[in-house]
């Protein structure tokens, strides 16, 4: 049971079928985790463990904009992961801009929102739920990519902004801050998904609440300092509605 700290918790993870949701899902099954595959791919997803055997997970198909309709998914699940993202690389056409927006902001946030209100209404005694969301390093520095850097920055601060009313007793928000890895967004990437992977789960066994996966020293020191700042300056101008 000590090698398995999310034995008997169910985790959902969106971007599934992406080298990082898949890396994510077979660190999750060593760990013990019962597992939902959310993605937009209608292949099936098969995957093995280190020992060749299939990893049993429920794959459920969705796409950006019916968030709704995964709530009785959702109903039952300790974590959520939402890790699903878009890359126009050099394309700045206004298709471009409206599917990064969509993609890698407001699904994320109505997620986001559709999960803490789940969440609110948990009874006192029930295990606090999670929610990380995968925002990147684009938060804060340049992907050589201006409307991933614009969209992952808009997700970072709808982050910030709404977990000063969602994150608390019932929900446990993490910030997953994570460098280049080689993906299908990024084949030239410096780290490989399953060593980010299993990182962000050692730092997840440390509680943090803010995970940083990266080779750039820079990035321990400001975003850190990009997240206390926002904070303060959210909490100072802004309210809970009431």
């Amino acid at each position: 049971m000590l090698n398995q700290p999310f034995a008997g918790r169910r985790v959902a993870v969106t971007g599934a079928s992406g080298s990082l949701g898949r890396a994510l899902l077979q660190a999750l099954h060593q760990q013990g985790a019962s597992l939902i595959a959310l993605t937009s791919s209608t292949t099936p997803l098969a995957l093995c463990d280190s020992a060749g055997q299939p990893i049993p997970l429920e794959q459920v198909c969705w796409r950006c904009g019916e968030e709704e309709a995964l709530r009785p998914v959702l109903a039952n699940c300790a974590v959520l992961v939402i890790n699903h993202g878009f890359n126009s690389h050099a394309d700045r056409s206004p298709a471009a801009v409206e599917r990064s927006l969509e993609i890698n902001a407001l699904s994320s946030w109505r997620l986001l929102e559709l999960f803490g209100a789940l969440a609110a209404a948990d009874r006192a005694d029930q295990p606090r739920r999670e929610l990380w969301m995968n925002t990147s390093e684009a938060e804060i520095q340049a992907a050589v990519s201006p409307l991933y850097e614009l969209s992952k920055r808009l997700q970072g601060q709808l982050l910030s902004l709404r977990s000063l009313d969602l994150a608390g007793p019932k929900l446990r928000v993490r910030r997953l801050v994570l460098g280049p890895f080689r993906s299908a967004l990024n084949p030239i990437g410096l780290m490989s998904a399953g060593f980010v992977a299993q990182e962000i789960l050692r730092q997840v066994h440390w509680n943090c609440g803010l995970v940083i996966v990266t080779p750039n020293p820079l990035t321990y020191v400001l975003m850190p300092l990009t997240a206390l700042s926002r904070w303060l300056y959210f909490r100072a101008v802004s309210r809970a509605a009431t």
